[in-house]
């Protein structure tokens, strides 16, 4: 048994973590989140009465708060998912993703640091500080080639440019400090629990809502969709059974155009929730301008991975995409109230 703190336990990946580390482990699981509009305590409230569960309101900028943290809770493990995440907002505020993204990653890493001299020779030999980054800081591929751990950096939006950083600050405080870290890269999350701003819930709501489905440009960009419950057991592999010093890639083996994707929501939803004049949920599509310097494509080669540790993807594109449509009906109770209140669908990033 374990000692998980997970920073940003309240997001979309992170609740998927939380809940799998409680219903799935022995370990104990505690939760620091600022609960700002991505995060939510009812995407936790499946193991919100858990004994090994808990949680704290914080702010991972808050030196305080973190430090005090770390003596009360005395983490084995850190997973730091706590970001600002979406690129179009990042476009229009850089400035929360340099402060949460960069300053919060080195509070965090000073206090790992401050906690992991303290622990006792056999802690210290099992402890990790677990950083959870995106595909995003190495740029654009052309049309062939896959993202690997020995990729270049090269981050084009605010929001990559802010990864790029705490994934190098993470490494400097192994390479200087000795502190055992981790690393994964992923590619497009999706499943359920998903802030309805990111491109499948937003289609999943505004085709329901009857509205018109805006698609950048003409929709050519290619990413590689990775299913949130794959990317939990990932990260958990990762922490669990890599080495200190580790880098891994993490992908669901799944490029699609995102006009692809689209079609897709389409296609699922007129068979599951028909329209009530029976026409294609397909033609309210649109076409909008695109999304200022987007990359043309992504996609992971998580060989290493598979090879290292035995992970592999368990849902395929199609099996994963029915699933979280299907989620999204059933749901409508926990992604109605964030319409509106914390988001309502309007376009973000224009510059």
């Amino acid at each position: 048994m374990l000692r998980v703190l997970v920073t940003g336990g309240a997001g979309f990946i992170g609740s998927a973590l939380v809940r799998r580390l409680v219903e799935s482990s022995s370990h104990r699981v505690h939760v620091l989140d600022k609960l700002t509009y991505a995060g939510t305590l009812t995407a936790l409230e499946p193991v919100s009465g858990h004994s090994r569960y808990g949680f704290t309101r914080g702010d991972i900028c808050d030196e305080a708060c973190v430090t005090g943290l770390f003596r009360d809770f005395d983490p084995d493990v850190i997973v730091h998912l706590a970001a600002e995440t979406h690129v179009d907002r990042s476009i229009d505020g850089p400035g929360a993703f340099i402060e949460t993204n960069v300053r919060g990653t080195y509070v965090l890493l000073q206090a790992a640091r401050a906690h992991w001299v303290g622990l006792s020779q056999a802690r210290k030999a099992t402890f990790r500080f677990h950083h959870v980054s995106t595909d995003e800081v190495f740029g654009a591929l052309g049309e062939e080639g896959c993202f690997d751990e020995a990729t270049a950096y090269d981050p084009r939006s605010p929001y990559a440019a802010s990864k790029a950083a705490s994934d190098h600050l993470v490494r400097a405080w192994a390479h200087t400090y000795g502190l055992p870290v981790t690393l994964t890269n992923c590619s497009n999350n999706y499943g359920p629990y998903h802030f309805p701003e990111k491109l499948i819930p937003l289609m999943i709501v505004k085709a329901l809502a009857g509205e018109s489905l805006p698609v950048y440009g003409h929709g050519e960009q290619v990413r590689d969709w990775l299913h949130v419950d794959d990317h939990a057991c990932a990260i958990q592999t990762v922490f669990e059974r890599a080495a200190p010093g580790s880098t891994y890639a993490v992908g669901g083996r799944a490029e699609r155009r995102n006009i692809d994707v689209v079609r897709g929501i389409c296609h699922a939803l007129d068979r599951l929730r028909p329209r009530a004049d029976r026409q294609a949920y397909a033609q309210q599509i649109t076409s909008v301008a695109d999304r200022p310097g987007h990359d043309f494509r992504y996609a992971i080669d998580c060989s290493k991975l598979e090879r290292d540790l035995g992970w592999a993807p368990l849902e395929s594109f199609e099996t994963g995409l029915e699933k979280t449509v299907r989620w999204y009906l059933d749901n409508e109770s926990w992604w109605r109230p964030l319409v509106g209140r914390k988001y309502s669908g309007e376009r973000l990033g224009c510059a």
